[in-house]
């Protein structure tokens, strides 16, 4: 039997991985490369195996980077059944639906064909499978999967594989284990990363394997520090946010911090009609989740919503922000400003002394967002050059990916350490710094993948 390494090995976004056996041929994950256009020209080019040959995809959460291909997949030619949790299917086919309208709107502008159609998500919505946590399923012969809670983002997994010793060429079974994404440590919104029982292979993500995360508990504090100082003096304070988690924990904190008076009463905006409705989605599938504090203790019973948030839906809600003055909060997408309405807000305000912008995410080299983190004094945005005189800021704690120790702590299983390690999604100088650390933590061996690199078992 071989895996092999497609898509996550040459930075943080992308993610797919194929495990063959004599008999089957499975993804893991079929995600989306991201930079600063989604029609950028290596999603174009063909998978490196034939989508007819595939017999089933598993896909650990909702993000992306790790399942906007498999429409693709679809139309090149893919006919088997797609499997994710339940939350995950239905937050994935919200994010497909609202890429591929993006997607059309960015071909115009950079003369590429639509990578995907809305009759590819349907397909992808009639073939996809949901499976709730810990229920052991067979997606191809030969082959015991089972999904497990990683803490990253509602529903979101990490998956486990078991091959039978007649496929591998040691004659002993094997467990595979593919991190997705490994969420962060006490997440006020959701239950801890699972522990790993057993593995003898592990697959791991290493986004932030360099780093130590700010303590969660601090980022209440930060954010309201960082909110009185912008509207003090007057500013609108610009937060580019993934739809997905970040937006839901940070209004999560706004609630608090509205609720004990902690911060001026100012309108805040949340302008992503993506994070509006995967808000809804998570207010459905709330039993997935776990607050750290009883509902009852919101006046309205919705950590999501407090009296001074606006939901701007609508194209011409959006404008209308702009309307107003008075010192406000704008929440809006994309996370890495790689497109959405955050671009228009930050073409009016980046500029503005009295303004700021606060990253909550990680920003993937390439993208806009990382330029102004890094400190441009001067970015393009629809081909308009644009000062960064606003002030521009971070807080680590609101990331929904864990950190080296966190991720350390995960590569130990129960039953003993694993056989092999393999790094990937993660900047290069990232994995071999994160390399080094863990071969001074764990027993495992520990290898960075190349891109197609094909490993026997």
């Amino acid at each position: 039997m071989h895996l092999s390494f497609h898509v996550g090995v040459k930075g943080v976004t992308g993610s797919c991985f194929l495990l063959e056996t004599s008999r089957v041929k499975i993804l893991v994950d079929c995600g989306m490369l991201q930079g600063e256009r989604m029609c950028s020209s290596e999603n174009f080019e063909p998978f490196k195996f034939d989508a007819k040959e595939i017999d089933a995809v598993l896909f650990t959460h909702a993000h992306f980077d790790h399942n906007g291909r498999i429409p693709l997949l679809i139309k090149r030619g893919f006919t088997g059944t797609v499997y994710a949790t339940p939350p995950t299917k239905a937050l994935a086919l919200l994010v497909l639906e609202d890429a591929q309208h993006i997607m059309a709107e960015n071909a115009q502008r950079c003369g590429d064909e639509v990578l995907f159609g809305m009759d590819d998500i349907e397909e992808m919505r009639q073939r996809c499978q949901g499976i709730n946590y810990h229920t052991q399923f067979e997606p191809a012969s030969g082959l015991s999967v089972m999904f497990h809670d990683a803490g990253h983002i509602l529903g979101s997994s990490y998956v486990s594989i078991e091959v039978s010793a007649s496929e591998t060429k040691s004659g002993k079974d094997l467990r595979f284990v593919f991190s997705g994404d490994i969420g962060n440590d006490n997440v006020p919104i959701l239950p801890d990363t699972e522990r790993i029982s057993r593995a003898d292979v592990i697959v791991v993500e290493s986004t932030y394997g360099n780093r130590d995360h700010e303590p969660v508990e601090e980022r209440g504090k930060k954010l309201a520090e960082h909110v009185r100082r912008i509207i003090n003096r007057g500013g609108t304070l610009l937060i580019p946010s993934f739809s997905i988690e970040r937006t839901q924990e940070l209004l999560y904190e706004l609630d608090n911090l509205v609720e004990r008076k902690l911060i001026p009463m100012v309108p805040i905006y949340l302008d992503s009609p993506l994070a509006i409705r995967a808000t809804g989605l998570y207010r459905h599938f709330k039993h997935f989740l776990l607050f750290d504090r009883s509902i009852g203790m919101s006046p309205d019973k919705d950590f999501f919503s407090f009296p001074n948030l606006k939901e701007t839906l609508s194209v011409d809600a959006s404008k209308e922000i702009n309307d107003h003055p008075e010192p406000k909060i704008i929440i809006a997408g994309a996370g890495m400003m790689t497109g959405g309405r955050i671009l228009h807000h930050a073409l009016r305000y980046l500029s503005d002394e009295k303004s700021g912008i606060l990253f909550i995410g990680y920003q993937a080299e390439g993208t806009l967002g990382r330029k102004i983190f890094d400190g441009a004094e001067r970015v393009t945005i629809f081909r308009k050059a644009v000062e960064v005189r606003a002030s521009v800021s971070a807080i680590g704690a609101f990331s929904a990916h864990g950190d080296r120790y966190k991720l350390a702590r995960w590569l130990q299983p129960e039953e003993g350490p694993a056989q092999d390690i393999f790094l990937v999604h993660g900047d290069p100088a990232v994995k071999v710094e994160f390399k080094e650390f863990l071969e001074e933590q764990l027993e495992s061996k520990v290898h960075i993948p190349g891109y197609q690199e094909l490993v026997e078992f």
